[in-house]
């Protein structure tokens, strides 16, 4: 599975936790870890830092530089 792949892949799962837990769910797992009582605050953090990873293999959401040239 290639890094792209994953940050997708965990997006998926994260949401998905993020619906469990919303329909009243108090544990989940994701990629081999359960999580008891969870917290939907750091799942949706989680989520979040794996959003920004996609956008960034997408070419979005990173830094513009941009150049200026002046002439005389």
């Amino acid at each position: 599975m290639s890094r792209r792949q994953l940050a997708n892949y965990m997006v998926t799962e994260y949401i998905a936790a993020e619906l469990a837990i919303l329909t009243g769910a108090q544990s989940y797992s994701i990629a081999g870890k359960s999580l008891t009582r969870a917290n939907l605050n750091d799942i949706t953090k989680m989520r979040q830092y794996w959003e920004r990873r996609v956008a960034a293999f997408n070419g979005r959401g990173g830094r513009v530089v941009k150049t200026v040239h002046i002439r005389d």
